[in-house]
Order: structure tokens, then sequence, then C-alpha cells
């Protein structure tokens, strides 16, 4: 017989917290995200108020794989093929790193720096999911945003999300980092590179095992792309425009080096939500 959703929720919960260790609240939402997908994209409230009603057998066995393959450590936002990012549904695939929280500073500082109805220039380098250049172009309408990534299955994944969430100043270019851009110029240069060591440990564990590598480790010591983006980012910036980098917990300093080197002023760190320097900028003089 198959079980109602009551127990499959309670069983599943228990498997996840037990077999990844997940804490209480996290696993009964990770159970709930996956039946309600095997549901056909039920609301969490649904599962509440039907808790007693039986799923179909195909709907339970799609659940059953479901939770089947987060348990062997597949990303929940590639199991849904989705992940909100500065409160926007993004579809993610494997071909793109998945939006997380930290990188929401970016964003924020980014617009921070753009007034609201100033017509500007924004590239975002590596572009993945577009989740960074379009939440700057849904949020600066009368600014264009150019999102560039070297992976052609990241572009079209990206493109598909700024038309499904409207955003027309949104564009995007094949591109690996600044090769084919020309002489363009822009008043905001962001970008969330490579910045994993390539011999760390935690590429090989949780999350990051399934996970574009080539969105993710950058050298021996993780900077090799940042050296890159910082050296040749002045070529590309209008006079008084800025680049911000997120990078590592504990790249802030190397990072602003690095931007004092190339010239860069007024060079500042950025703290993310739990306190750990995540963004580093610099301006053009």
């Amino acid at each position: 017989m198959t079980p109602t959703v009551v127990q499959l929720l309670s069983q599943a919960r228990q498997c996840l917290a037990e077999r990844l260790q997940l804490p209480e609240t996290e696993a009964r939402i990770e159970a709930q995200l996956l039946l309600s997908r095997a549901l056909g994209g039920v609301s969490r409230a649904w599962l509440i108020t039907h808790e007693q009603d039986t799923p179909a057998l195909d709907q339970h066995q799609t659940f059953e794989s479901l939770l089947e393959r987060r348990l062997n450590g597949e990303p929940v936002a590639y199991l849904l093929g989705q992940r909100e990012f500065f409160g926007l549904p993004f579809n993610v695939t494997p071909a793109v790193l998945i939006p997380r929280p930290d990188t929401e500073i970016l964003v924020e500082t980014a617009l921070a720096l753009i007034p609201d109805q100033q017509a500007m220039r924004v590239l975002d380098m590596g572009v993945g999911s577009g989740a960074i250049a379009i939440a700057i172009a849904k949020n600066r309408p009368q600014t264009q945003v150019v999102g560039i990534d070297r992976s052609e299955a990241a572009l079209e994944v990206a493109k598909a999300n700024a038309e499904a969430l409207d955003a027309p100043n949104a564009d995007f270019l094949l591109s690996h980092w600044f090769s084919s851009l020309g002489g363009e110029e822009f008043d905001v240069i962001v970008s969330n590179p490579p910045y994993i060591a390539a011999g760390d440990p935690h590429l090989a564990q949780g999350d990051l095992r399934f996970e574009p590598s080539s969105a993710l480790a950058s050298g021996t010591d993780g900077l090799n792309d940042i050296r890159e983006i910082v050296a040749q980012a002045p070529g590309h910036l209008k006079s008084q425009g800025w680049l911000l980098l997120e990078h590592g917990y504990d790249q802030a300093k190397k990072v602003a080096d690095l931007m004092r080197a190339n010239s860069f002023i007024e060079v500042r760190s950025v703290a993310d939500l739990s306190g750990i320097l995540r963004v580093t900028l610099g301006q053009r003089p």
C-alpha cells in the first residue's frame, strides 16, 4: 500500500537527517520540496492540508527517485531545477553554479554604485545562470547589463532566465573573460569568478561535487582568474568605474593587494551576512 503524504514526509525527513547530517528543520524543508516536485509542483501548504492523501504509485516512485539522488549528495537546486536569488526564481542546471545567498552582497554593493534612473553599462563576468546580471537588470531597468561566459550551455540557461524574468536590458555574450569584448568599456564590472584552490578537499564534498569545476577552481591558490580579471579590467572600465569581485573567506587582503598593485583606488572589502569579507571593490582613477 502506498504511504500517505505525512508518512512519506516523515520517512524522508528521517533519512535526510541521518544520512546527510542535516538539521531537523532543513531535512523537513528538503523532504517537502522533493515531494512537492514529485506531486507536480504543489505548495508546501498543500502538503500540510492534504497530509492524509495517498499519492499515486508513479508519484511515489518519482519521489523515491528524487530522494535517493538527494541522499547520494545531488543538490536540491538541481533536482528541482530552480533556486531563488535576490527574490527571483532562477532555473538552474548542472551546467551552472547554484546561486548562493552569500553572493547577494555582491549585487547589493553593485546597486549602491548605480543611481536609479541613470543609464549605465554593467558587465557581469562568468554569468552562469544569469543570477547576478538579471538581479541588477531588474533593479536598475535604465542600465544595460552584459553577461559573459565561456560556456555556451551556461549562456543558454542565462538567456532563458532573462526571458522568463522579463529582463530585456540584460544581454549575453560568449567570451572567456575579456577576450570577445574588443574595446568596450563599462561603468561597473562585477564577477563571482572561480576562487577555490584546485587541491582544496571541499571540491570533493557536498554540493560542490556536482557543480561545474570550471566555475569553482582556479589554480593552486584559487586566484588565477582573479589575477587575470584585475589585470585586464582597467582597459574595460570607464574613468571612475568600479570593479567588484566576490572571493573566498580568507582572500580579501590578497584581492585588495592585487587591485592596488593594478592602480585601483578606493579599495575596500564588504562583509556578507555572516560577517565574512566576501566582496572586494576598487575604482579606476
